[in-house]
């Protein structure tokens, strides 16, 4: 029996990539614009297995992403398997096509839509290099020190701790070795002991002290003395500061970055921004929220000077720029000049961060994710995979045949086909004062991006669970009028709201 279609601008083109490149066939449009529904061939009874998740689960995902009653559901497997000697791309073209079959949800019924019966799709196969598990750090050579406020502590604490937990702890409440020496601003005692106790519960090897330094490079540059002169210091080889915003995703690839150079000599290593606007107002700096990475000799060269380094004099000189001030210190009391480490990102840009989250490469640092007039992002939650998965994993693409790229930072499909050149970022971000030419040290040319135009439909990470038995849950959003996605003539990307949800498992022992 034939399906009647309702065709749309954009589901139009979708028919003629598909008559013009044959990538997909037995498709049926569902009534979310752009939304593939393909209906399979049966398989082998031996084949079949029951997609049922249950009414409360979807009754969660509802209440969790504060979405309709009604929406569109798609679940799908990734089986992995990790192999030696298989080295990362940025894009692994996978042969098998991901097709979503999408069923209408409605949690406000019980019986034919509280449910979705039916077979489960084949597993998509992918290969993945082997990397470092995210539970298996020794971090023990570093100490980081972090400079907030007790307010901004408490008013996001979940989400923060949370951040922290992933790259300083081994994700089951123990400590991978690293030390974090957190400074709140004027915090009284009640609020200094509520913060001791938030982050032991959380697994976190860290000291907590009031900071009394009300100007912010003063206090920037003091931490160093402050965690240069500390007992748990000592048998350390690396000083970090960094930002409440900074997250470390690959503390592995970290590691062994580090690993490289001498810390016996006196290093300053970190990355400058990657917006040419910022450097030419502040210069060739480590930038703080990448992480600014000192030996313990250079950090020791600090603390003796620190008194002339953090006078009033130079704190005008450097603009009141914490990273400037730092700067200045060590280039006018050693002859040691900045290290820069590829993998570290600023990230100075505002806007839809898609092109940068969905280009492929793995970084090191990330900043500014927490949005306030810069960007947000998930990092903790897109970092998950790489308990089960390594960290290889995070941020690494997978084309299918049937033009989705899928990341552990969103599924994106391209409707008319995947004819742009991958391995170019999308400018779907923007500077904080645009000239044209911002980012093109260091992204190289970018293409312009897709909004709006019908050649891309996305969903974004928003969930994250690890699995008791080793795999990973990860739950992906496209809201029906999120300006992100818009659609095609000021019409709405679909009708209602649309979840996928990817279950990563591995498929066998190491190969």
């Amino acid at each position: 029996m034939r399906r009647r279609m309702r065709l749309t601008i954009v589901s139009i083109s979708i028919l003629l990539a598909l008559a013009i490149f044959g990538r997909m066939t037995h498709t049926r449009m569902t009534s979310s614009l752009g939304m593939l529904d393909p209906t399979s061939r049966n398989r082998p009874s031996a084949a079949r297995k029951s997609c049922a998740p249950d009414a409360s689960h979807f009754a969660d995902i509802k209440r969790r992403y504060d979405i309709a009653d009604e929406f569109d559901y798609f679940t799908r497997t990734i089986s992995f398997r990790r192999s030696q000697g298989l080295e990362r791309k940025s894009m692994t073209v996978v042969p098998q096509a991901f097709s979503p079959n999408t069923r209408t949800i409605d949690v406000t019924k019980q019986n034919d839509g509280g449910t979705v019966n039916g077979d489960c799709p084949e597993p998509v196969q992918v290969r993945v290099p082997v990397s470092g598990l995210a539970s298996a750090v020794n971090a023990s050579d570093f100490v980081f020190g972090i400079s907030t406020t007790f307010n901004r502590l408490n008013e996001s604490r979940s989400e923060m701790v949370g951040d922290w937990e992933y790259w300083l702890t081994d994700g089951h409440g123990v400590s991978n070795g690293a030390k974090l020496f957190l400074t709140l601003l004027e915090a009284s005692d009640d609020e200094l002991r509520d913060a001791r106790t938030l982050l032991r519960d959380a697994g976190i090897d860290a000291n907590v002290d009031r900071s009394e330094d009300r100007d912010m490079p003063v206090r920037y540059i003091n931490l160093i003395p402050h965690l240069y002169r500390h007992e748990d210091s000592r048998q350390r080889k690396w000083l970090v500061l960094c930002d409440d915003d900074t997250f470390f995703p690959s503390m592995h690839g970290l590691v062994q970055s580090l690993d490289a150079f001498d810390h016996s000599k006196e290093l300053y290593i970190g990355t400058l921004s990657e917006d040419a606007g910022a450097v030419e107002r502040h210069g060739s700096q480590a930038y703080g929220g990448a992480g600014v990475f000192l030996s313990m000799p250079m950090a020791k060269r600090i603390t003796e000077s620190i008194g002339s380094c953090a006078s009033p004099k130079k704190v005008d000189e450097a603009g009141w720029q914490g990273d400037k001030l730092l700067r200045n210190c060590i280039y006018e009391n050693s002859d040691t000049l900045l290290v820069l480490l590829p993998g570290l990102w600023q990230l100075d840009f505002r806007g839809d961060p898609a092109g940068f989250y969905e280009w492929g490469h793995k970084p090191l640092s990330l900043h500014h994710y927490r949005g306030g007039g810069w960007h947000e992002a998930h990092p903790a939650q897109f970092s998950k995979i790489a308990y089960v998965c390594g960290e290889d994993c995070i941020l690494q693409r997978f084309q299918t045949a049937d033009n989705f790229i899928i990341s552990s930072y969103s599924i994106a499909y391209y409707p008319t086909g995947i004819k742009f050149d991958t391995s170019q970022v999308e400018r779907t971000f923007e500077p904080l004062w645009e000239k044209g030419w911002n980012f093109d040290y260091v992204f190289g040319p970018q293409r312009p991006p897709l909004k709006s135009s019908g050649r891309k439909i996305s969903w974004e990470l928003r969930g994250s669970e690890v699995r008791s038995d080793g795999s990973v849950l990860q739950t992906f959003l496209r809201k029906k009028d999120h300006l992100r996605w818009d659609g095609v003539g000021n019409r709405q990307m679909g009708e209602r709201d649309s979840v996928i949800e990817l279950i990563w498992e591995p498929s066998g022992a190491t190969t």
